[in-house]
């Protein structure tokens, strides 16, 4: 049996081992000791970028992609997208980068000399933030287990209420942002609905032979016109119930002292 090598390593921002590692022509990226993902199942990255990018054609779109990874989103991308387009990639551990470049450069790392390509080591949350507003017809995120399940815990800034509001405001009109999660996560859709984005869950297999869906893939549109209106007067009325609560509450207590 042929040996698993470890290739390189690196160190999270909190600490946490990082590594590149291959066996058998196959190659793995794992996190203190734990796999997150491999060339040997790829479906799923695959469908991020098949869910909002298959209609795009040739149009001159502006993608964001976060999390390189193994580049398996990044490719396919790539395949939908015409020569007018811009790919954003922002990763960031700068070990991973250069991973692609070097080990991996006959997987998908040569895909980062694409001159559609443009590589940003950064935290893909501080790339939404800072970006014009708006700038993407798509984003996709890669970045953790999922909207509850963080390996970094810096990653729930994306999955709380003003990582929703940025990404809606850094979306053009029609623009879809989807989420990789590794399994099913109860109450997300309510929750993307609450900050104004209608979405749909689309179950994902790892690999194609496998005989059932593992994770989710969860694509949501930001809500426009009419009924981003009406999704603003709900939310204003919502808040209005709550204050209310609120305010009775504090008077109770106050009234039983």
């Amino acid at each position: 049996m042929k040996p698993f090598r470890n290739l390189a390593e690196t160190r999270t921002p909190d600490g946490s081992r990082f590594s590149l590692h291959e066996h058998d022509g196959e190659y793995f990226l794992k996190l203190n000791g734990k796999q997150l993902m491999s060339t040997t199942a790829t479906t799923s990255e695959l469908m991020l970028a098949d869910l909002p990018c298959r209609p795009f054609g040739l149009r001159p779109v502006k993608v964001l992609i976060g999390g390189l990874g193994l580049g398996f989103s990044l490719k396919r991308v790539l395949e939908l997208t015409g020569p007018a387009a811009t790919v954003e990639v922002a990763e960031l551990l700068p070990e991973v980068v250069t991973w692609n470049r070097e080990f991996l450069r006959d997987v998908n790392g040569k895909l980062l000399d694409d001159k559609r390509v443009k590589v940003l080591t950064k935290d893909v949350f501080d790339v939404i933030r800072l970006a014009p507003k708006p700038s993407y017809d798509a984003i996709l995120l890669d970045v953790d287990n999922g909207p509850t399940s963080f390996v970094q815990a810096q990653n729930k800034r994306l999955y709380r209420q003003k990582g929703f509001d940025l990404i809606a405001r850094s979306l053009n009109p029609g623009g879809k942002v989807a989420f990789w999660s590794a399994c099913e996560e109860p109450g997300f859709i309510e929750t993307l609905a609450r900050a104004g984005f209608k979405t749909k869950a689309y179950p994902a297999k790892a690999h194609e032979t496998a005989k059932r869906a593992a994770h989710v893939i969860y694509l949501a549109e930001r809500l426009e016109g009419e009924a981003a209106q009406a999704h603003e007067e709900r939310q204003k009325e919502r808040g209005l119930i709550q204050r209310k609560r609120e305010a009775l509450s504090h008077f109770r207590r106050r009234s039983h002292r």
